[in-house]
């Protein structure tokens, strides 16, 4: 009996669990979001690290950011082209989840655990279906520094 029940309550748990990480094909890598404000909550931990940012209200997105700095990495990403498309978010969310990188892959950019209360910006892809204001970062912006997410510094 006790088998049976753990086995129940296993595959009552994996939806849960299945939604709690996505693969990069769950995101619309044809559609780069910029999201700039303040982290109100931070989890540094694996699979991935994740901070909750809340946007101004009626937020846009920066003029500069097509002029932002490039992080130079191992992957081959056309950083300048993803910035210049960058758009705001059409979901009206004023808080969004951001998914970042492995923490092994943040301290190999030597990325110091973000604070809550830090202002940040991150380019990043929305989720295909939409059904969540959940962000996968492809560049992080903090304290004046651009980070790679996707690979390794160059």
């Amino acid at each position: 009996m006790m088998k049976r029940r753990t086995c129940v309550l296993a595959a009552l748990a994996l939806p849960f669990a299945a939604r709690a990480h996505h693969g990069w094909s769950s995101f619309d890598q044809d559609r780069p979001l910029f999201l700039q404000g303040r982290v109100v909550a931070v989890k540094w931990q694996n699979p991935h690290a994740e901070l909750v940012l809340e946007l101004p209200a009626g937020y846009r997105v920066p003029a500069e950011v097509g002029s932002m700095q490039v992080p130079a990495q191992s992957a081959t990403v056309d950083g300048k082209a993803l910035l210049a498309r960058a758009a705001a978010p059409t979901r009206q969310d004023r808080r969004w989840t951001i998914e970042l990188a492995p923490l092994t892959r943040l301290e190999a950019w030597k990325l110091a655990p973000v604070q809550s209360g830090a202002t940040i910006g991150v380019l990043g892809y929305p989720l295909k279906d939409e059904k969540e204001a959940l962000v996968r970062a492809e560049y992080l912006y903090v304290d004046g520094k651009a980070y790679g997410l996707r690979s390794s510094p160059a």
